[in-house]
């Protein structure tokens, strides 16, 4: 069966040229959460991600895709299973109270390719991302290109030409900023990739999981020690680490499609 051409296709299609060990002490898992029956003040719980908002109001079938590098392929991981896609989708059907029996689904697609830049990752944005007709997109950046040199200039500009390309195809999208590690926080002037994400974000209006800050605060609050959060390699996370990230992202896109005022996102 042919698909019907995906707006937003030929401007993605022109990029390609162009914890190991256990937490130090556990946190609480969040309580469920469900749709709500009437419609909720936009005051109170202001609607980023409207697709997605009006899929669990409806009791949609819900498609994610989390695209990314090595990040959301899950390296550092001690299995598949363990990396924060899957993580991800288990924690938004508990938080959902998605069963057998529930007419809602949730699905997260792993997209992500360790070693991955911007210039990768657009090279392969119809094919992985948007050929799989995503509800929403949680797209993981910006900490590859420091370390390959990537110019700034250029990051941004697929960053951005990316965006578009997924929100015209009606899809909602996610950012999520780079890791806080050892690794990247030596090289100069890595902090930059991810101040143009953030600034690129405000722009466009796209929720950011700010995972670099996250971290910080895991450490700061006795979550965890650094390193329970990342593996030896100085780089990518531990089970314990992407099993507080998948909470985190789960909490943000609930937040985002209005189902859970902000203060009351667990990270």
């Amino acid at each position: 069966m042919l698909l019907r051409p995906l707006p937003g296709l030929v401007l993605a299609a022109s990029l390609a040229g162009s914890l190991g060990a256990p937490a130090a002490r556990a946190q609480p898992d969040a309580p469920p959460v469900a749709a709500p029956q009437q419609p909720v003040s936009a005051e109170r719980l202001p609607i980023k991600l409207r697709r997605l908002a009006a899929l669990l109001a409806q009791d949609g079938a819900v498609r994610i895709v989390a695209f990314g590098s090595s990040s959301t392929e899950g390296a550092g991981a001690s299995s598949p299973a363990m990396a924060y896609p899957a993580l991800l989708e288990r924690d938004l059907k508990e938080r959902l109270q998605i069963g057998a029996s529930s007419l809602r689904s949730v699905t997260v697609i792993n997209r992500g390719k360790g070693g991955d830049t911007s210039e990768a990752m657009a090279r392969r944005l119809v094919r992985d991302v948007l050929a799989e007709r995503p509800d929403l997109v949680v797209w993981q950046t910006g900490s590859n290109d420091p370390l390959a040199g990537v110019p700034l200039e250029r990051f941004v500009e697929l960053t951005r030409a990316g965006l578009l390309a997924i929100r015209a195809t009606g899809a909602d999208v996610v950012l999520m900023d780079q890791q806080w590690c050892r690794k990247l926080s030596g090289l100069q002037g890595a902090e930059r990739y991810g101040e143009a994400l953030h600034a690129l974000a405000a722009e466009l209006g796209v929720p950011v999981i700010r995972r670099h800050a996250l971290m910080q605060s895991w450490i700061s609050h006795g979550l965890m020690t650094p390193a329970q959060m990342i593996g030896p390699d100085g780089l990518h996370m531990t089970d314990a680490g992407y099993r507080q990230l998948a909470k985190a992202a789960a909490a943000q896109i609930l937040v985002g499609a209005g189902l859970i005022q902000p203060s009351l996102a667990r990270n």
